[in-house]
């Protein structure tokens, strides 16, 4: 059976995103910086297409005789938001643009926890 026309539409448009899109375009390269702290860069991608079609009569024209006519569209947005930074055992998230003063706060919980840590291992030991 022979494939309508906008299913090949369809499916050229759906190969060509599967090329632009791939799990780099999200989570980057690790990079490792001269003090050995490996930088991930963490994307937000966004994509959308569009495709549609129609058959169309002319005068004198057979049902079977009407001309096909179709189009396909596509976008993709790359927007990055910040990098993971793995030093020794600590994990953080650096974003790009911070709006509040909320995000400083969250930035000190690990912080707050290590020091918590460090205070009970003293009361442990006794030092």
């Amino acid at each position: 059976m022979e494939k309508h026309p906008i299913e090949n539409i369809i499916g050229a448009t759906m190969e060509n995103l599967n090329k632009m899109i791939d799990v780099d375009k999200v989570i980057g390269n690790a990079v490792v910086a001269p003090n050995g702290a490996t930088v991930i860069p963490v994307s937000q991608v966004s994509f959308g297409f569009v495709s549609g079609g129609g058959e169309y009569d002319f005068e004198n024209s057979k049902k079977e005789d009407f001309p096909f006519l179709g189009a396909s569209g596509a976008g993709i947005s790359v927007k990055p938001n910040g990098f993971l930074v793995l030093s020794g055992e600590a994990i953080r998230f650096l974003p790009i643009q911070k709006n509040t003063s909320y995000d400083k706060l969250i930035d000190l919980v690990p912080q707050v926890f290590e020091q918590i840590k460090n205070i009970k291992q003293e009361e442990d030991t006794g030092i």
